[in-house]
């Protein structure tokens, strides 16, 4: 029963498979094989079935690809269409001196009943139709289609760029990623082939006129010469014929070039195309206008009263149906009682927010996430992620965006693993303009603070924007504010974004490549804790991972001399001083540098040996000095935007980086150790023990 199950199948496959070839022979037998006037009327009345089939699916589709078929429907009733014209011009020539039902019945129908019998009207009714379809339809749709095709294949690198970018930044599963590939190459192929197809529909039009003028010359001469015909009962005859046959063949036609521009100027929408225009006209704003104008026209001396007035009360009945308002309110739903709530309803969403990044923004800030509007803030957002992502060497965490009532209208704020990083307020309506240092003009606006780099700022008019450009200022949108803001922090939070679950990830990633080495780094000598805390400590002083594989193999070597976590970090540091200084400078560049007076290293050096696991060893009254005095010494390299590090010995490397942390979060301490050997080092100053930097101009190699 099984293998007879099988069998069923298959040979149901194989009989679906056979049916387009079939039908296919028989368009072309249509052509070459003479049919009664009986099989014609079966052909047309299917002809015009498929036709209003075509229409409705074409009407009723959301988005063009749910019609992905149509080029290749529309390929076969042109087909269908121009074989049932040759069939019945081998008819009309052959048997049309016998009279109108000799080419049988729909042709006569048509004739008489569209055209009341007259071949002269029958030609204008046909000669309007042909503009109608061939003029306006037809060369309307092939342009949308032309350019259609040509914007979509142009899209089509960008939009594989998007989907892979967002496969990598973690936004979307591989069979998503697959499906949207796949989306996108069907959208690609489907308008490429509706720009071929619309010319089938512009050829079929010029075949109609051609078939037309052959049955009519064809007829004349025939019915005057072989069936010996008066010039007057011929062109009775077989006009009337060639008219009835014309039209039968062009009213599908027309329905087919409706259906082909409806589908190419179709706008991707949940809706159907009715549902979507009625939504659209839904507006009391729109249809009182009309009313208006309407009743207005009614009123003037010589208008037909009677038919425009009535007209205008329609209009006036839709406008009051729609005004706001006007629906009635739905019955209000039973309030819950809360309080006899049991406590095992208490679900751990709400009592727990899993996300990592969050941005609360006040109900004033809420358009810039609105899909409706572009979500502005949400595209920022994701080329932030992508970007770090890159630069960091870890996907960082989605960010979670919510609205905050608790908020003031223009307030936001950046969380981080649950803390609060930072609050400020953005102007959605405005534009920031940043005093650039070199101002030319003043621009009115409210005044304030960049919240990024804590520049004097105005908020302005967005008409106000060339005018600002013109006084110097640097003009940015919110957007842009809201993100730099979101960037800085997470940049500045890598390490405490970093967990077990990345390392893990991390580990996955380089197993591919390097299977030996993951097997020789953990479980052992190092647990997958350990690996994720190296990784946080060098995060934290703003080492990237990007090249986990030589940190890998750095945490192995370090791994057998030393066990001690805070030693081990150093010990791997030394071992990728190259990875940090390609950081600061370009290859063929000197590292400018600020280093220390030896007998403050001394000091230094000292304090830490006093108290080896302090967090802060060295004391108050000197971690003042030196830190006033390496704030003076950094200030001209941090005003020109120039890139340096502070060099001191190792043992006091890691007490001096958590002593400048605060202060200079940009600015890495290095030990002279880490410099790699040959790398060009300029000491652009020199802390003393009194705290006075002193500056000098000369080269040293580590």
């Amino acid at each position: 029963m099984a293998t007879g199950a099988v069998k069923a199948k298959i040979w149901a496959g194989a009989g679906k498979g056979a049916i387009m070839p079939l039908a296919t022979l028989m368009l072309v037998g249509l052509m070459v094989v003479p049919v009664p006037s009986l099989v014609l009327d079966i052909g047309f009345i299917i002809n015009i079935m498929i036709s209003l089939a075509v229409l409705m699916v074409s009407l009723n589709a959301a988005k063009p690809l749910d019609f992905s078929s149509f080029p290749t429907v529309l390929l076969f009733a042109t087909l269908l269409r121009l074989s049932l014209n040759v069939a019945s011009t081998r008819v009309v020539l052959v048997d049309g001196h016998e009279g109108p039902d000799a080419a049988g019945h729909v042709i006569e129908a048509f004739g008489h009943f569209l055209i009341g019998g007259d071949y002269a009207v029958g030609i204008f009714v046909f000669a309007i139709l042909m503009v109608i379809n061939l003029v306006v339809i037809t060369k309307g749709a092939g342009r949308v289609s032309e350019v259609s095709a040509r914007f979509t294949l142009d899209a089509m690198p960008g939009k594989q760029m998007a989907i892979d970018a967002d496969l990598n930044a973690g936004l979307m599963t591989p069979e998503e990623a697959k499906h949207r590939r796949q989306e996108v190459a069907t959208e690609a192929d489907f308008y490429g082939s509706m720009d071929g197809a619309s010319k089938f529909v512009k050829g079929d039009a010029v075949a109609g006129v051609l078939i037309l003028v052959i049955n009519i010359v064809g007829g004349l001469i025939l019915g005057v010469v072989s069936h010996g015909l008066s010039m007057s009962d011929a062109a009775s005859t077989y006009i009337q014929l060639a008219i009835g046959d014309a039209l039968v063949a062009q009213i599908p036609a027309l329905l087919l070039s409706i259906a082909a521009a409806a589908i190419v100027t179709r706008v991707s929408s949940p809706l159907d195309l009715s549902g979507q225009i009625i939504s659209q006209f839904g507006s009391a704003r729109a249809w009182t206008p009309v009313a208006a104008i309407l009743g207005f026209l009614g009123l003037l001396p010589g208008m037909p009263h009677l038919i425009i007035l009535p007209a205008a009360g329609v209009a006036g009945y839709i406008a009051w149906r729609l005004r706001p308002g006007a629906t009635p309110a739905a019955p209000a739903a039973p309030v819950e009682d809360k309080t006899a709530a049991p406590s095992s309803a208490i679900g751990w969403d709400e009592v727990s927010d899993g996300a990592a990044l969050g941005l609360e923004l006040g109900y004033g800030l809420i358009s810039m996430v609105d899909e409706r509007k572009g979500a502005p803030l949400m595209a920022r957002i994701t080329g932030i992620r992508r970007q770090l992502s890159r630069e960091l060497g870890f996907v960082v965490p989605m960010v979670r965006v919510r609205d905050n009532l608790a908020l003031g209208a223009n307030q936001y704020r950046v969380i981080v693993s649950g803390v609060v990083m930072a609050e400020d307020e953005c102007w959605p309506d405005s534009l920031l303009a940043l005093d650039s240092g070199a101002l030319e003009g003043t621009v009115e606006g409210r005044a304030v603070r960049d919240p990024s780099f804590g520049l004097e700022a105005v908020w302005i008019d967005p008409a106000k924007r060339t005018e600002a450009v013109i006084a110097g200022y640097t003009v940015v949108d919110p957007p842009t504010v809201i993100a730099t803001q979101l960037n800085q922090i997470i940049a500045a939070a890598a390490a405490d974004l970093f967990g077990m679950d990345e390392a893990q990830k991390l580990l996955d990633a380089l197993k591919e490549s390097a299977p030996q080495l993951v097997a020789g780094l953990t479980p052992a000598p190092l647990s997958l804790a350990h690996i994720a805390g190296l990784c946080r400590a060098l995060l934290a002083e703003r080492v990237p991972l990007k090249d986990f594989r030589r940190i890998a193999e750095a945490m192995v070597e370090a791994a057998r001399e030393v066990s001690d976590p805070v030693q081990l970090v150093e010990a791997v540091r030394l071992r990728i001083g190259a990875i940090i200084v390609q950081g600061l400078v370009p290859v063929r560049l000197p590292l400018p540098v600020i280093t220390l007076d030896a007998g403050l290293e001394a000091m230094l050096a000292q304090a830490v040996r006093a108290g080896p696991q302090a967090t802060h060893p060295f004391e108050p009254a000197l971690a003042n000095r030196i830190v006033a005095a390496v704030n003076a010494a950094a200030e001209p390299l941090v005003g020109a935007a120039q890139a340096f590090a502070i060099v001191t010995s190792p043992l006091a490397r890691r007490a001096l980086s958590r002593l400048l942390r605060p202060h200079l979060p940009d600015a890495p301490v290095l030990s002279f150790l880490e410099i790699p050997d040959g790398k060009p080092v300029e000491v652009v100053a020199v802390v003393g023990g009194a705290g006075a930097p002193q500056v000098t101009q000369r080269e040293m190699a580590s």
